[in-house]
């Protein structure tokens, strides 16, 4: 972002907000759209770093964070945005001030801060990351009801020469005017974001293993890993928005097709007989089904998921190839093999098995993690593309943090 152009003429400012609030307009996953909201705000204000908390139970949650000094080799890294800090809505802090007044901040230096006010500075991360917050824009972000959903941080406006300047006047009131917008584009999102959890509890009233921090999980796993797969594969950065906007909801619904199961097997406790098993594989094909005559992206990619994550890269998994969903039974078809299964549910398989060992279940108990581990290697060329296998262990602590965010 350093180096960007300041914003001219009213004309040209208005151009700037409108071309930036397009890009809003298209996106429905929640992470998508503060990773875009953060980067055309730090646009307008030549910010280095930003910070996203939304409003969560009472509280701000720490919830997404750009940064281009740290991350500057790795334009995909966020592994802040797992973290589950938390403040308090009140004028202690300087996001708290924001979000309990509703005023927007400019600080000069954040280390030097009036003795008179009452807020004060955390500096936390800049002790774990080595990092210099200096100068700070903070400004609320609101619903088209003015209710807060969160606050916006910009971090650190830099200069020509690289070194931080104080945000100006003029700088804060384009920031606050696109905030407003921002903060309707994240209502927006949030009403989706609740849609698919409703979907997602219709799934765990029938199956109590599909819960939500496990659907959290596996979705969160699967961006993670196709951004490091699509970072190694040279695609471009808006691809990658775009794709990794839909990916999240369609994992959280891999099993929605387990509706269709029988309680009786959803809810054995203890290993499924041979015909069991073949009833449960069923639900692939339910999946299908239920985005059946697909509307939008995320429909064709919630489908090519729901049928396809059971399919395993040495060829024996199931469903394989098949022309209509709407079976009575599993068809006796040869699995797809390798490339032939989409690489969306490749991900998939990765980060479900993975969550589905780590986790307590009705007919097994969590595995040790060394153990679970150990599997991933052991089925990588069978059950998992290979290099799939190896993203997942080169991003191996950002795992580990998603998995403590959505403890279940």
């Amino acid at each position: 972002m350093a180096g960007t152009s300041p914003i001219g003429s009213d004309v040209e400012e208005l151009n700037t907000i409108l071309q930036k609030l397009e890009k809003l307009h298209h996106i429905r996953d929640l992470s998508t759209l503060l990773d875009s909201i953060l980067s055309e705000t730090r646009g307008l204000a030549q910010a280095d770093a930003g910070s996203i908390f939304l409003v969560e139970g009472g509280k701000l949650k720490f919830s997404y964070v750009q940064n281009d000094t740290l991350f500057r080799n790795d334009f995909l890294a966020n592994k802040y945005i797992y973290s589950n800090s938390e403040v308090a809505i009140d004028q202690s802090s300087l996001a708290g001030y924001v979000a309990a007044t509703g005023e927007s901040l400019l600080i000069a230096d954040a280390y030097k801060l009036p003795t008179d006010v009452p807020y004060s500075f955390n500096p936390y991360f800049d002790e774990i990351s080595a990092y210099r917050t200096k100068s700070m824009l903070i400004v609320p972000l609101t619903t088209s009801k003015n209710a807060l959903v969160g606050v916006l941080e910009l971090i650190n406006r830099l200069g020509d020469d690289g070194t931080p300047q104080a945000f100006t006047k003029r700088q804060r009131s384009i920031v606050t005017q696109f905030a407003f917008y921002a903060g309707v584009a994240i209502e927006r999102a949030l009403l989706l974001r609740d849609v698919v959890y409703k979907m997602v509890m219709m799934a765990a009233m029938r199956d109590p293993e599909e819960t939500q921090p496990h659907v959290n999980r596996v979705g969160c796993y699967a961006v993670e890993i196709y951004k490091r797969w699509a970072d190694s594969h040279d695609v471009p950065k808006a691809e990658v928005d775009a794709f990794q906007d839909i990916l999240k909801m369609s994992a959280m619904l891999h099993d929605i097709g387990k509706v269709g199961i029988p309680d009786a097997i959803l809810q054995k406790k203890g290993p499924l007989n041979e015909e069991e098993r073949e009833r449960m594989k069923m639900h692939v094909l339910l999946g299908a089904c239920y985005f059946e005559n697909p509307q939008s992206e995320w429909d064709t990619l919630a489908r090519e998921i729901a049928l396809n994550h059971h399919e395993h890269w040495d060829g024996t998994g199931y469903p394989g190839a098949i022309s209509d969903a709407k079976l009575e039974r599993m068809p006796p078809s040869q699995g797809k093999k390798g490339p032939e299964i989409p690489l969306s549910a490749r991900i998939v398989a990765v980060a479900d098995v993975y969550d589905a060992l780590s986790s307590k279940r009705a007919y097994k108990d969590a595995w040790e993690e060394a153990r679970v581990l150990h599997h991933m290697r052991e089925e990588s060329g069978k059950q998992f593309d290979p290099e799939i296998v190896d993203i997942f262990f080169e991003i191996y602590d950002i795992i580990k943090a998603i998995r403590q965010k959505w403890e279940s």
